[in-house]
């Protein structure tokens, strides 16, 4: 059994008229012969909202006494029961009272959708879930009732039931929503004009976000690559510094000033691993981007400028947020830094904003934790202290007027050596340890400028010192080593924790996860590789950026999946410490293609199973509905050929029309499968050319009645653009069925129009009509609605007549006749440069038929 569906209004405060809306709706689908009552509509003894109750069938309410006291609740089994088409369900929010099956009211909607019944319901913007404590923030009132964001999501069709806050309140006076001893108590309070004001946008931003999501699954669905409209992308680029929450929080303001603003935060990491963030400062900042509904990203870049300029273009993004360089102004002399090397390199495309803030021009200080190696600058002073500090030291203590003693100086010399291996690591230190020892045994141990040692004490002594400094220089190299292996672990296991979560929820395509590997990694293109065999060629299962490699020995990195597969990456050549979280993204990569193929396969057997359908059905239509003309046929001739029955002339030729009419409609049946299984090869090839409606409509007249149809064809409409077989096709299959389904004496018109870009053609019947569920499967092959007897075809006419609308570029849908009856509406695009004849001249009368 399908799914029921679901239609939501979303009121955007109380008393703005969705239950009154929803009525409505409900009054027209009646007027429409559809089936539908009212599970449960609360009206507040509201006089327009109990007026509209009038004539629509009501389930009787359950009761159920709860503590002494009675009440009312929707008979949940009782509508179940009566299996409607559509249910009508008021306060989706609402909390049954106990004793009833489902906690919420929301969640007997969910079962009334699973039975199949289609559910129109409503809630107000201050009951949903996610907006609790903002509605709390404008209105200082708590909502106890509320319903899950991702249920109202999940309705098919959402409708915004909006006011004006000064209509809403003129309409609280009069007293249309709560009684007159309470209008000036929720004038005064909830109904101000400033928390409807809120409400009202709160409202329409949430609609907004919610119709953004439907058109991400059109582009999606229609492969729509082009940008439509506008939106403000804003990338915030964090270095882990005390400045980066003011960033996010001023990106997060301006991002909520424009439609749809989306917030992007990223962190740039060295390939060597070298960074001076705070990895709590850091875990903080990425809480609070995510807290505001942005996003966070890692990406490893040795150009800082370079990597965020790529990563902003790659996301489309408008505008990039820096804050001001805490680098003194000595310091500029190493470089511009990152914020003026960004705003220069940026382009016209690229706003890029510098934000001032606390920590502005007072300098880096020192990190709070070190996750990185050590990096040149560092090595490069440790070489200058091991290598120049003990000649300088030497210098100094030579040209005291004292001799502090030799335990002193070595105390001194091995200070440096420190120095050293704490700035550059264990050769600086080695280099230190080296001078020195060799410049305390030159100068200051007797006997002096000489490399002999007369007491064995300073040999032990300067034995000791240099095997106390190699000591601390192996201490701090080995510290330094361990902590970037423990920055590295720490950065691929948040990858591999978005990645596995992201792939494990499906949420990730394949090409989605390479474009994640190449802003990773900073690559300029990775592909996904595969062959069949060892000697088959190389294809791509998927790739990102320009110029991906074909083969894996093209790549600048080649990491195996399997014997024939390969995750490719051009642009630089990694360390190879980065192959290990290179291996888990192919091996995911490897995973998410699989299961794409595997969704193929779903979908190709389903197309078997519906291929299969139709062969069931088609085996049932030959077994009888081509049988009957055939039967008809043969008794026809049987009849003539007998020679034990004399018949008149009058006889004989009713025998040999009933033989004609069967052939007749035995050459329509056949016709119509043969177009069927046309449409369903792909092999129907239209031949579009220019062409006159009038011309074409009348031939496609032919099959039916004159007497019961109708001709309204303006010889001033314009030419369309269309195979003009396949559309005399379309047309006689239409008007055949609809005088099918006309009653007697009642003539089906045939009537066209010009609108904008393309021409309809409307064809009316006065038949017994069409619900608004059904009018999707009656196109379906092999589908005949209704009691239509058999013998009058195999469900084929419509089926075929749309397929051949949408091979030449038209649509054909199915609409209400006012009054009764169904109205077929052929949509066919004009002819390039011919537009419509001007309204205002003169027509010189329709093309009539009867």
């Amino acid at each position: 059994m399908a799914r029921g569906k679901l239609r939501i209004y979303l009121g955007a405060a109380p008393g703005v008229g969705k239950t009154y809306a929803m009525l409505s709706e409900a009054h027209r689908r009646v007027e429409r012969g559809t089936d539908c009552v009212v599970a449960f509509v609360e009206h507040y003894h509201r006089p327009r909202t109990e007026v509209m109750l009038h004539g629509l069938e009501q389930v009787p309410r359950r009761e159920i006494e709860y503590r002494g006291s009675v009440f009312t609740e929707m008979d949940l089994d009782a509508v179940l029961r009566r299996a409607p088409a559509v249910a009508l369900v008021d306060e989706l929010a609402h909390t049954n009272v106990p004793g009833s099956r489902n906690t919420k009211r929301w969640q007997d909607v969910e079962e009334l959708l699973a039975a199949g019944i289609d559910v129109v319901a409503t809630v107000n913007i201050q009951h949903l879930e996610s907006l609790g404590d903002v509605v709390e923030s404008i209105t200082g009132v708590r909502q106890r009732e509320t319903v899950p964001d991702e249920v109202v999501r999940r309705a098919d069709q959402i409708e915004l039931v909006d006011m004006s806050p000064e209509a809403l309140r003129r309409r609280m006076a009069h007293g249309n929503i709560y009684r007159p001893d309470k209008v000036d108590a929720a004038l005064s309070n909830y109904f101000r004009p400033g928390n409807l004001t809120a409400l009202r946008e709160l409202a329409l931003l949430w609609v907004a976000d919610r119709v953004d999501e439907y058109l991400k699954e059109y582009r999606s669905d229609h492969h729509v690559t082009t940008i439509w409209g506008s939106r403000e992308r804003i990338v915030v680029g964090l270095t882990g510094g005390p400045e980066g929450r003011t960033l996010v929080r001023r990106a997060a303001r301006l991002a909520e000033k424009g439609a749809g603003g989306e917030l992007m935060a990223v962190y740039i990491s060295r390939s060597d691993g070298l960074t001076a963030a705070s990895p709590e400062e850091l875990a903080l900042q990425r809480t609070l981007v995510e807290d505001l509904g942005g996003t966070f990203h890692h990406v490893v870049g040795d150009d800082i400028p370079a990597a965020l300029l790529d990563f902003a273009r790659g996301a489309n993004a408008t505008q990039i947020m820096l804050g001001v360089s805490r680098r003194k102004n000595w310091q500029y002399v190493f470089g511009p830094g990152v914020g003026a090397t960004v705003a220069r390199e940026s382009g016209p495309d690229l706003d890029v904003h510098l934000i001032t803030h606390d920590a502005a021009g007072k300098g880096r200080g020192l990190p709070t934790a070190r996750g990185a190696r050590l990096g040149r600058s560092r090595v490069i002073c440790g070489w200058l202290v091991g290598l120049l500090g003990p000649a300088l030291l030497t210098g100094l203590l030579i040209g005291a007027a004292s001799d502090i003693g030799l335990a002193n100086d070595m105390l001194l010399f091995l200070t440096l050596t420190v120095a050293a291996a704490l700035l550059g690591g264990l050769l600086p230190a080695l280099a230190s340890a080296m001078a020195g020892s060799l410049l305390i045994n030159w100068y200051f141990t007797p006997p002096t400028h000489t490399l002999t040692i007369a007491d064995p004490q300073n040999i032990l002594a300067i034995a000791i010192f240099v095997g106390v400094a190699v000591s601390v220089a192996s201490v701090v190299d080995l510290a330094a080593r361990r902590t970037h292996l423990a920055a590295r672990l720490r950065a691929e296991s948040e990858i591999l924790s978005f990645l596995a979560g992201h792939v494990l929820r499906g949420e990730t395509t394949l090409e989605a996860l390479l474009e994640r590997v190449r802003e990773t990694f900073g690559m300029e293109s990775v592909a996904l590789l595969e062959r069949t065999g060892e000697t088959t060629a190389w294809t791509r299962a998927g790739s990102v950026g320009p110029r991906p490699a074909k083969i894996p020995e093209d790549a600048d990195v080649d990491v195996p999946v399997s014997d024939h597969m390969s995750l490719s990456l051009r642009g630089r050549v990694l360390p190879a410490a980065d192959r290990r979280v290179l291996a888990a993204f192919a091996a995911q990569a490897a995973v998410v293609l699989e299961r794409r193929r595997l969704q193929l396969e779903a979908d190709r057997a389903k197309e078997l199973a519906e291929g299969n359908r139709i062969r069931t059905a088609l085996l049932a239509a030959v077994s009888h509905d081509l049988r009957t003309p055939l039967a008809g046929i043969k008794a026809a001739v049987s009849s003539l050929r007998s020679d034990d029955v004399e018949w008149s002339e009058q006889d004989r030729a009713e025998l040999l029309e009933a033989i004609e009419d069967g052939a007749d409609r035995l050459d329509h049946l056949v016709g119509n499968l043969l177009d069927m299984s046309r449409l369903q090869t792909g092999t129907v090839t239209p031949i579009i050319r220019e062409t006159d409606l009038d011309e074409v409509v009348p031939m496609a007249l032919g099959g039916v009645p004159e007497a019961g149809v109708e001709l309204d064809i303006p010889e001033t409409l314009p030419m369309v653009h269309v195979d003009r077989g396949l559309l005399e096709r379309a047309v006689a299959n239409i008007v055949e069925n609809a005088v099918k389904y006309s009653p007697a004496g009642e003539k089906v018109l045939v009537s066209a129009s010009a609108l904008a870009d393309r021409v309809e053609v409307r064809v009316v019947d006065r038949g017994p009509g069409v619900p608004d569920e059904a009018k999707d499967r009656i196109f379906e092959a092999f589908q005949r609605y209704g009691d239509s007897p058999r013998g009058l075809g195999v469900g084929l006419g419509l089926a075929v007549a749309r397929g051949f609308a949408e091979a030449i570029g038209g649509t054909l849908t199915a609409e209400d006749t006012p009054g009764g009856g169904l109205t077929m509406v052929l949509a066919v695009p004009t002819a390039p440069r011919r537009r419509p004849e001007h309204q205002d001249l003169p027509s010189p009368g329709p093309l009539r038929h009867r």
